[in-house]
């Protein structure tokens, strides 16, 4: 980042406005065109790269390179089309199918259901299409990338890329314009992931909603290792990356997200996940106090010389109706 000697870099001399059409700018462009038809009583989407897209995807990944974000878009048409398509196929080949029509386009079968962007803004989302959401990537997470030599991601995991299907209460990926750098691990591509998609709810969900929603979305996703990737992830950033920042939590002011992710922050250090991944927790606070916690004496069994708590009873009855304080009511039996 260049500094001009004054304490300030090149981000901090850009006016408000031009940052806010360089990211308009950034969010405008289309590298592919994409329809829906219909065939053989089948809908389809048709993916097309755009004349264009090619150089529009270099400038964009000469952004990404500059601003130190580890994805980029897929811009050379072979590899992006073969890309596409492996991806779907992989992830929903138990039911739909993708096909390669020309050197540059791929169909692909449209997925039932609406994305959770439309849900959230409709005020439909629930913590139901949560749990699936977590699930998914989850799953998704556990194949293996050929081209990555690792464990896949996504690259673009946003809410609008998660098809949620009402009939069979599940969700599916889609859209894989865009791949994470292959030097990344695959923890922090996989911790990415899960940033994308709670970026998209930190400023559009309500107050009272947000942490419930964003707990539950993690929940049912229940790798630590990951999750505390994510942890790290948690905070806005400065210089050329604020740009992209701004672009994926829908110009949401900082200070809105701080406060949000600070909450998350404490709740994340509060979930400890079981390892059969079934999704269930508990505090570790809770779990740690109880480790801790010392044996009580009203448990133990008791023996000769222990007092039983009826005789300390007893014996503070006996105190307070003797004649004097220190003169207990009846003398000591001996035998």
């Amino acid at each position: 980042m260049f500094n001009f000697g004054n304490g300030k870099t090149l981000i901090d001399l850009i006016p408000d406005g031009l940052s806010h059409a360089a990211t308009s700018f950034v969010e405008s462009l289309k590298i592919n065109s994409i329809t829906e038809k219909s065939r053989r009583h089948r809908r389809i989407v048709v993916k097309r790269r755009n004349l264009y897209g090619e150089r529009a995807a270099a400038l964009i990944n000469f952004y990404f390179r500059a601003a130190g974000i580890p994805i980029r878009y897929v811009s050379n048409v072979r590899e992006w089309r073969r890309w596409e398509m492996r991806c779907f196929q992989m992830l929903n080949g138990d039911r739909f199918r993708a096909k390669v029509i020309n050197s540059r386009t791929v169909t692909l079968d449209k997925l039932p259901g609406d994305n959770l962007w439309e849900h959230m803004n409709r005020r439909t989302l629930t913590p139901q299409m949560l749990k699936a959401a977590g699930s998914e990537y989850r799953r998704a997470h556990h194949f293996q990338s050929k081209e990555l030599g690792c464990p896949w991601s996504h690259g673009d995991a946003s809410m609008t890329n998660v098809i949620y299907d009402e009939k069979t209460k599940r969700t599916r990926l889609i859209d894989f314009e865009i791949r994470h750098e292959k030097s990344l691990p695959a923890r922090a591509r996989h911790a990415d992931d899960l940033l994308v998609f709670l970026l998209d709810m930190v400023g559009r969900i309500p107050t009272r909603q947000w942490l419930p929603f964003a707990i539950c979305f993690l929940r049912a996703y229940g790798n630590p290792p990951v999750l505390r990737q994510l942890k790290k992830r948690l905070v806005v950033p400065n210089g050329l990356a604020s740009i992209w920042w701004n672009v994926r939590t829908n110009f949401t002011p900082n200070a809105k997200v701080t406060r949000r992710f600070q909450a998350l922050r404490r709740a994340i250090d509060k979930l400890e996940f079981s390892q059969s991944g079934s999704g269930l927790y508990r505090s570790l606070a809770t779990y740690s106090a109880r480790n801790k916690r010392r044996p009580s004496i009203t448990c133990q069994r008791t023996r000769a010389g222990i007092p039983t708590s009826k005789s300390r009873k007893r014996a503070k009855r006996d105190m307070a109706k003797a004649v004097s304080p220190g003169m207990p009511r009846r003398l000591p039996i001996t035998r």
